[in-house]
């Protein structure tokens, strides 16, 4: 099932990117990379499900898959709080992609409330 918002693909991809970018830049403490796989993990995942969601051959197929991304982003905000909250990482440093997580977010909810009730 084809989407609309194409503009969404680079945009996860480069939200990856920043993700793998934080991971790399984490001290190397035993905790700041358990959590930095966490959220590696989830925030590289968000893009490639919204990939499968646009080859979907239903919309209840569609629905779950931009389920799967919603779900990752949750957790990918979750993993980066902690980060935040254990004081390995700044809030400062960490302001634009909890906004980016919040902002696509905000965007898949959307998506999902029009593919059910169009």
């Amino acid at each position: 099932m084809q989407n609309e918002n194409k503009d969404l693909k680079p945009r996860t991809k480069e939200f990856a990117l920043r993700i793998i970018k934080m991971y790399c830049a984490l001290p190397k403490t035993t905790v700041a990379q358990v959590l930095g796989k966490q959220v590696l993990r989830s925030g590289t995942s968000i893009g490639a499900n919204y990939r499968e969601a646009n080859r979907a051959r239903s919309k209840v197929e569609f629905i779950s898959k931009m389920g799967d991304c919603l779900k990752e982003l949750d957790e990918t905000a979750y993993w980066l709080e902690l980060l935040v909250e254990s004081v390995i990482v700044r809030q400062t440093t960490m302001a634009e992609l909890l906004n980016e997580t919040d902002q696509l977010t905000a965007i898949f909810v959307t998506i999902i409330n029009k593919a059910k009730n169009p």
